[in-house]
């Protein structure tokens, strides 16, 4: 076990370089003086030099780059242009909105889709699994703005049942936070429950028809214990995997989503700093993000040792 999180950490590290290179130099091709926006609308001359001077933009890019690592390894972000304040500060206060976002979204997922690919794939060829298939397309084809603006229209104009739009935090009200966050978390649960319904019945029919499990039936066990115990259980592995990516995506914020329900998350944080040049803000965000994107795939590859025998022994 430790030598295989070894080697992911080895493949993680070069990565992890890669990514904050690209955010980089990205950040380099975007039009406009960064010192110039710093120094505000008079663009004193002696603003301008202090900026260049502060964040080294008179040196080659090597050198800039390697300052700016210095500083983030340090957990120095810079600061965004626009607030004023340090983007660690306004990290920590948008990660736990997405965060709660995303645990929301993925409870609803995995609580309606797994179980609607389970059966979908049992029942194969009946009533059940295409009434589950065409739901399954329906949700996937709906656009998450479409679907989170017809919501706002019934369930909080109409109905009033929850508010339209806005965010609370769960340590100041928490069924007040949970109301806001009801039908955002919905409608990204939606489509990923359908992701979800599709891999899982995909993954489904694979393993029933394996030897192991005929070889299951064939012992006269229950067919629940023989599709839960048996079959499911292999079949998890596929579905963890898309798991930690889809959840990879959500920490990386629902960006349109955001916008709708306007949730003041990681999604709405990026927008309003590439619209407002604030590229400190967007440098911090993508690296954020990318460091999310590795965690997440080194959690898989733990769900899938765990879930495979067969995997630990050659780890």
């Amino acid at each position: 076990m430790i030598r295989f999180i070894g080697q992911r950490l080895l493949v993680a590290i070069p990565t992890l370089i890669l990514i904050s290179m690209l955010v980089f130099l990205l950040q380099k091709l975007l039009p406009g003086d960064p010192a110039l926006i710093m120094a505000g609308d008079q663009r004193d001359p002696a603003a301008i030099a202090f900026y260049r001077m502060k964040y080294h933009l008179t040196d080659p890019i090597p050198v800039q780059y390697f300052y700016w690592v210095k500083d983030v390894l340090h957990g120095d972000f810079g600061m965004s242009l626009r607030t004023k304040e340090p983007v660690l500060t306004l990290i920590m206060e948008k990660l736990p909105v997405t965060i709660q976002l995303a645990v929301m979204s993925m409870i609803l997922a995995l609580a309606i889709g797994i179980p609607a690919g389970i059966v979908s794939a049992v029942k194969k060829g009946t009533l059940t699994d295409y009434v589950a298939n065409v739901i399954a397309l329906i949700g996937l084809s709906i656009p998450n703005f479409w679907l989170g603006i017809m919501m706002i229209l019934l369930v909080a104009v109409k109905l009033r049942w929850l508010p339209a739009s806005g965010y609370v935090s769960p340590f100041e009200d928490p069924v007040q936070s949970l109301r806001t966050m009801a039908m955002p978390s919905l409608v990204l649960g939606a489509m990923i429950a359908s992701a979800f319904s599709r891999h899982t019945r995909s993954a489904m029919l694979s393993v029933l028809k394996t030897d192991y499990v005929r070889t299951a039936r064939a012992k006269g066990l229950r067919e629940h214990v023989v599709v839960i115990k048996h079959a499911f259980r292999n079949a998890l592995i596929p579905v963890v995997t898309v798991a930690a990516l889809i959840f990879g995506e959500l920490l990386a914020g629902a960006v349109l989503t955001e916008q709708v329900f306007t949730i003041p998350g990681f999604g709405k944080l990026i927008v309003d700093a590439v619209f407002n040049r604030d590229y400190a803000v967007v440098q911090g965000v993508v690296l954020c993000t990318g460091v999310a994107f590795i965690l997440m795939n080194l959690l898989a590859d733990l769900g899938c040792l765990a879930l495979n025998p067969r995997m630990r022994e050659t780890a």
